[in-house]
């Protein structure tokens, strides 16, 4: 008899599973760490009429305290960016978030002005500049080489998500029970977050044997000694060049226009029109939430069309909001206050991601450390104006001189972006040039 084979039916193989790529929960633990330090960013614009019929210190005092916070959270970030490329990402935040803790919590005994410098001023501004956007920009510049704008917008909105989250809370503790209470629970947030980052963050994809998202591997870089020298090499550097003044000047506007003085002064300019304090942070709170679109929103934007163009659109929208804002501040909240809100929200920090990536297309490797100081000058504009918005309402009575010239300044940030040239070679490391 003939003998048949028969053929064994094979059975279709099961397509492999595609396993997100560890690059993203590092950029969500990020996320998670920006939201539990935003706590302290909430504050400021909460503590002004508590500290002023407490203390009786005047408004321009105790903006003087916020303005070195401000400032101090600007110039620390190109030197955290060299920290964090010398001792690592983790070391970096963790004592960062360890020190916003200190900071805040040893404001609740405080009894002389000179304790508000000091504490909140220069321990919080010190250890929030360890956390400011040149974190968010090595995690991006590390982990990431496609989808870089979107990571970045998504990044950049966690300050926001933090907003939204803390604000109504920190200001219902300080209407209900006072400015210590939200004190210690700015301290508890920040140490919350520390186990998070030490856990579950890594410092370089090869860490763990991997490539970044959409790259090819690379080794992990041996740690750069001598980081105070190094920023300041980069600064040097950069200074030559024309796209950074324009870059930084532009940025001082920015942060003069929203950290200095809608962060700091919308509420009590609120109060000032007979709004209640509650009511004033909630609509803070609302800009939270339409920063976090709109700034997700932008790093999409940032990977399709020009930085340029789009800076331009939003420092010309955000000048046309602020000159609006004196005609709708009332005691209680109207439509066109919320029409305000949404629109002023979408453009709150949309500007960092395009910001971020001219920083990268002008300095390569060294963009995070030029972003750090591009940053300076945003809170160094930040804390000029959280001073003189204080002064200016100590003096005049009012805020409204303020809105209107930051709204004029937006104006020029909007040609100074339009200004900005596009490199002809591509960018070689600044502090080895």
């Amino acid at each position: 008899m003939a003998q048949t084979t028969e053929t064994p039916v094979r059975t279709p193989e099961k397509p492999p599973r595609r396993r997100v790529h560890r690059a993203w929960f590092v950029a969500a633990v990020t996320f998670v760490t920006i939201i539990g330090a935003a706590a302290f960013a909430s504050l400021p614009g909460l503590l002004i009429e508590p500290l002023h019929e407490e203390f009786h210190w005047s408004r321009g005092t105790i903006g003087f305290a916020v303005s070195v916070n401000l400032a101090l959270y600007g110039l620390t970030a190109p030197f955290a960016a060299a920290l964090m490329d010398r001792f690592g990402i983790r070391r970096v935040v963790a004592v960062a978030l360890s020190v916003i803790a200190l900071g805040s919590l040893l404001t609740v005994w405080m009894t002389a002005a000179w304790q508000l410098v000091l504490y909140w001023g220069i321990l919080v501004g010190l250890g929030s500049g360890s956390m400011a956007l040149a974190f968010a920009a090595t995690v991006t510049n590390r982990w990431f080489v496609a989808r870089r704008g979107l990571v970045t917008g998504i990044l950049t909105a966690a300050g926001a998500s933090g907003q939204l989250i803390f604000l109504p809370l920190l200001s219902w503790l300080v209407e209900h029970h006072g400015w210590r209470p939200a004190a210690v629970t700015v301290a508890l947030a920040a140490l919350a977050v520390v186990p998070f980052v030490w856990l579950l963050l890594r410092d370089h994809p090869a860490d763990v044997g991997l490539a970044p998202y959409g790259g090819e591997r690379v080794p992990k870089p041996a740690p750069v000694t001598g980081a105070a020298r190094r920023a300041v090499t980069v600064l040097s550097k950069a200074a030559r060049t024309g796209p950074f003044w324009l870059l930084a000047g532009s940025f001082a506007i920015c942060g003069a226009s929203t950290n200095g003085l809608v962060k700091t002064h919308f509420v009590p300019a609120a109060h000032d029109h007979g709004m209640p304090v509650t009511a004033a942070a909630g609509l803070l709170a609302v800009i939270g939430v339409f920063d976090v679109m709109g700034t997700v929103a932008s790093g999409w934007f940032t990977d399709r069309f020009s930085p340029r163009r789009l800076l331009a659109v939003y420092y010309a929208l955000r000048g046309v909001s602020l000159l609006f804002l004196p005609m709708l501040l009332a005691p209680s909240v109207h439509p066109p206050m919320l029409f305000f809100i949404v629109f002023y929200g979408l453009d709150w920090v949309a500007t960092v991601p395009p910001t971020i990536a001219l920083c990268r297309e002008h300095y390569g490797e060294d963009s995070a450390i030029v972003f750090g100081w591009v940053l300076a000058s945003h809170q160094v504009g930040a804390a000029a104006v959280a001073f003189a918005g204080g002064v200016a309402r100590d003096v005049f009575g009012t805020y409204d001189v303020v809105w209107y010239a930051s709204g004029a300044l937006c104006a020029a940030a909007a040609l100074m972006a339009l200004v900005i040239t596009r490199p002809r070679t591509e960018p070689a490391s600044l502090a080895g040039a």
